[in-house]
């Protein structure tokens, strides 16, 4: 919701995950539903947790959900359901076909990223395990067209 958590972390594993697999072009890019911290780098446990698994986070900033970006980009992820209702309810009709939780590619039975903060220490590792299976599973999408 305010974009220095799990909205950056997926931001930093999927543009890892596009540099890695040499597929440029692709524009990702996170932002939050309410614009709470707004100019504000990610929290600095996502950071750290990040760091430790070899993604940079520092550089980005919160930046809140414009109404273009329903029509810049191909599709639109959210981390839970609660956020993909506050999108749903800005999204002009003719974009709502991009609209899908960020989970939806995994078979696990969870589909949605827990707040970190309320999970404790491990809080912010157990957001970064399932970014990293769904960016994996999205980045396998792409590569299928």
């Amino acid at each position: 919701m305010g974009n220095v958590c799990r909205s950056p972390t997926a931001e930093g594993v999927m543009r890892a995950r596009l540099e890695a697999a040499g597929l440029d072009g692709w524009r990702v890019d996170s932002a939050g539903t309410h614009g709470y911290h707004v100019g504000e780098a990610p929290d600095p446990r996502t950071c750290a947790a990040a760091a430790r698994r070899g993604y940079a986070l520092d550089g980005l900033r919160a930046r809140r959900v414009e109404a273009d970006d329903f029509e810049r980009f191909d599709l639109i992820l959210a981390a839970d359901r609660r956020n993909l209702a506050e999108l749903a309810a800005r999204c002009p009709a003719e974009h709502r076909h991009k609209l899908a939780l960020l989970l939806d590619v995994l078979d696990g039975g969870v589909d949605e990223v827990p707040d970190p903060y309320y999970g404790g220490a491990q809080g912010f590792d157990t957001v970064l395990d399932l970014v990293e299976a769904a960016c994996d599973g999205w980045l396998a999408r792409l590569r299928q067209g």
